[in-house]
């Protein structure tokens, strides 16, 4: 692999950003050459935490993104700013001849992610979007569980991600928490959905204005929503395919759980469960009479690789901008496909829950 190392820029420096900070600072491929914070209490934060150590080459901290993307030492920039934000500064960063990683989701507006994903293309630089999810052990092995066909045939999935806060301000319950639980339903079952519908509730940041197809403060954030994903038929799954998600960043019982019920087993990622986040469940009902019966029940937990998922990310990027590895697990085409569900999504949301169709070009 050489000796190496990428020149980086983290812009934002906030409750992402700063575990950014702290991956590129320490990563043997990288140089953190340059932080970007426009609050300048979180800017101050960061200066003490990372400015002065002998073993340490000097850190530039601005609180100007353009500044940090400009120096000749940064060649790769990591970006951990509010939603609405990423398109400007992704643009500005790939303008700039940077490779870049990206928080998700990508951006509001599915036409500019396809418009950033050719920017990158035709630089030839690395656009990566921080899909975490899809770098942790626990989904890398259910994705091989669900290849290998040890469900059989598939039947219906769900999931449920609640906590109480945080509370975003630029985006709903929706956009924040949704694109987790997509990607992962996707990536294992190596599809996309075609249509989508959403009902929801709003009580902390209610509005006055119209809905539409992106988190629109005035329209109000909602704080609770229940999505539901319809995939195309596939071999693996000869009827319907649905998988149904609960998501509410104002409830006290906090969760993030997800499963895939197959005929022969269910699979279930659980993350609250740090000794075995993911477990086999097998068992059938048999009839009996006018009765079914559980039959041969059992409960495998998976062993799992060891590894930090946001370090195992970073990796793939500096992977991708140094050994020139694929990123198609994470890349602009990904990040723009998870942003067409959830505008749709929001279409949905702001009808009362129609389903609405998705456009998959």
């Amino acid at each position: 692999m050489g000796d190496r190392t990428v020149g980086m820029a983290v812009i934002g420096a906030g409750r992402w950003g700063k575990h950014l900070i702290r991956q590129f600072a320490n990563h043997p491929r990288s140089r953190l050459v340059a932080v970007a914070e426009a609050n300048p209490e979180l800017l101050a934060e960061t200066v003490d935490r990372w400015s002065g150590p002998a073993d340490r080459p000097e850190i530039r901290f601005t609180s100007h993104a353009a500044e940090a993307i400009a120096l000749p030492t940064v060649e790769a920039v990591a970006i951990a700013t509010p939603a609405i934000t990423h398109f400007e500064l992704v643009r500005l960063a790939l303008c700039a001849g940077k490779h870049v990683l990206v928080e998700k989701p990508l951006t509001l507006d599915p036409i500019e992610g396809d418009r950033l994903g050719e920017l990158a293309r035709s630089h030839q630089l690395q656009l990566m979007v921080d899909h975490t999810y899809l770098f942790h052990p626990a989904v890398e092995a259910g994705a091989a569980i669900v290849r290998a066909g040890k469900l059989a045939d598939l039947r219906y999935g769900y999931g449920a991600r609640t906590h109480l806060g945080p509370v975003r301000q630029d985006v709903d319950a929706l956009w924040d928490l949704a694109i987790h639980d997509i990607a992962i339903f996707n990536h294992w079952l190596q599809s996309s959905p075609i249509a989508v519908s959403a009902q929801g509730q709003t009580w902390l940041q209610p509005g006055h204005a119209a809905g539409s197809d992106r988190p629109n403060p005035a329209a109000g954030l909602a704080d609770l929503v229940w999505l539901t994903l319809h995939y195309p038929p596939s071999p693996q799954w000869p009827q319907p395919f649905t998988a149904t998600i609960h998501l509410c960043w104002n409830n006290p019982d906090r969760s993030r759980r997800l499963g895939l019920v197959g005929s022969a087993g269910t699979l279930v990622f659980d993350e609250m469960n740090s000794g075995s986040p993911l477990t086999l469940f097998r068992g059938q009902l048999e009839q009996t009479d006018r009765q079914w019966v559980p039959i041969n029940q059992t409960t495998e937990a998976i062993a799992l690789e060891p590894g930090e998922p946001l370090g195992r990310v970073c990796d793939r990027f500096l992977a991708g901008i140094l050994d020139r590895v694929p990123l198609d697990r994470s890349d602009a085409r990904v990040g723009t496909g998870l942003v067409r569900v959830l505008a749709a999504a929001s279409r949905s949301l702001a009808s009362g829950g129609a389903i609405m169709a998705i456009d998959l070009a």
